[in-house]
């Protein structure tokens, strides 16, 4: 990574802070984890093998409630990432008005090159080593890259077998079976499309052309919804490249089955293959960045075109790059609001958790929206009255939030 991502997390944060004039002590509070571990897991593999892999989990503060945040296995993930995405977790939840501090975690690993064994041996010894900071009123984790319901079902069930109790609340994007959310599949994606939906009515946008930089599970179902509600999706892509066609391209199922048969995007049927730097400076009226951190930089925001930035990954756009956005009238839709359905759904499972009584997914859906458009107004008024950009209007609700609980608690 080019970039230190929690300078990045902290710097976002200083900026909204001195502007608020937030009191120093509180800012010193705000831009350092009250907790983040690193524990070395070490597994034998299928050949014999024993390999050690390290895993970290990072708790950013518990002002609102316990910390809130997601796991992710991918081989670049360190401490600095999961404290950034620990930061961000806090203003997200804030933001949509949830009970929860930040938290986030992760395992340095490329669990493509694991057998389902090892995948599965791999995830309970990582909870075998934090279950002890883990818990319902503690710190709840959920999917995040790379992983799934399944292996929230594995974590759940070494979990409980630790404690000696049924706990199903201490972990989200579980199975359906385990206590999982209806609607959780799809819920960042959707969270999305709300979000642009209610922008769509206060931005104009010439026309319905989109670009999806990658095509795991948010792009895959924010192509869909896009497809779906008439938008014309030119450009997708994933780790390994993307494609094109300016007249747009198959519908989301087509794109999902070609890359299981391939295990890529690349080569679909009527298509050109392209790089993901040159999907981002696609003549399209809609980018949606949903892959990894500092996709968009000062190197390339200049020649980005797009009118609206839906920003589904976390952390995809430095500060430099938003300045140069800004001047350039793009709107951008900030992580923390754009992609808050996933941990918005995560909240509703844990309330059904707790409760014990289970929602249709209409009801899911129905709330989910409520939540993403109230909030998406709430951050438009904040940026009319301080025209600012949406970014810093979200950290400005979120901030004051965090900063008065922090002041309530004292």
């Amino acid at each position: 990574m080019t970039e230190n991502v929690f300078k990045l997390a902290q710097d976002q944060f200083e900026i909204v802070a001195e502007k608020m004039e937030l009191e120093q002590h509180i800012r010193e509070a705000l831009k350092e984890p009250e907790l983040c571990v690193e524990v070395s897991l070490p597994i034998d593999m299928d050949s014999g093998v024993t390999k050690v892999f390290k895993g970290y989990r990072s708790q950013h503060n518990h002002f609102l409630g316990p910390t809130k945040g997601g796991i992710r296995f991918h081989p670049n993930v360190t401490g600095e990432e999961v404290k950034a995405l620990a930061m961000w977790m806090t203003w997200k939840c804030a933001l949509l008005g949830l009970p929860y501090g930040g938290g986030k975690g992760g395992i340095a690993v490329d669990p493509k090159k694991l057998s389902r064994h090892e995948l599965q041996h791999l995830s309970r010894a990582y909870i075998r080593a934090i279950y002890k900071i883990l818990g319902p009123e503690i710190d709840i984790p959920a999917p995040d890259v790379n992983t799934n319901a399944e292996i929230m079902g594995w974590m759940l069930d070494e979990y409980e077998k630790l404690c000696g109790k049924h706990a199903p609340g201490v972990i989200t994007g579980k199975p359906l079976c385990l206590g999982g959310s209806l609607g959780r599949e799809t819920a960042t994606s959707l969270g999305g499309w709300f979000c642009l939906e209610e922008a769509l009515k206060n931005i104009k946008c010439k026309g319905k052309t989109v670009a999806v930089q990658g095509y795991g599970n948010a792009g895959y179902y924010i192509t869909k919804y896009l497809q779906e509600n008439g938008f014309k999706v030119l450009a997708v892509s994933d780790s390994k490249g993307g494609i094109y066609n300016k007249n747009g391209l198959p519908s989301s199922e087509k794109i999902l089955e070609h890359k299981r048969n391939t295990t890529s995007v690349i080569g679909m049927k009527n298509s050109e293959n392209i790089t993901n730097e040159e999907l981002l400076e696609l003549d399209v009226d809609i980018l949606v960045p949903a892959a990894l951190e500092n996709a968009i930089t000062k190197k390339n925001a200049d020649n980005i075109k797009a009118k609206i930035i839906l920003e589904l990954a976390n952390g995809p756009t430095t500060l430099e790059a938003d300045k140069i956005l800004f001047e350039k009238g793009s709107v951008v839709l900030p992580d923390i609001l754009a992609n808050a359905g996933g941990v918005t759904v995560s909240y509703f499972e844990w309330v059904q958790n707790l409760s014990g009584y289970y929602w249709t997914e209409d009801e899911v859906h129905s709330k989910l929206s409520q939540r993403m458009k109230s909030s998406f107004m709430e951050v438009w008024k904040i940026k009319s009255q301080f025209n600012c950009d949406m970014r810093e209007a979200a950290y400005r609700k979120a901030i004051l939030a965090v900063a008065k609980a922090f002041k309530a608690r004292r």
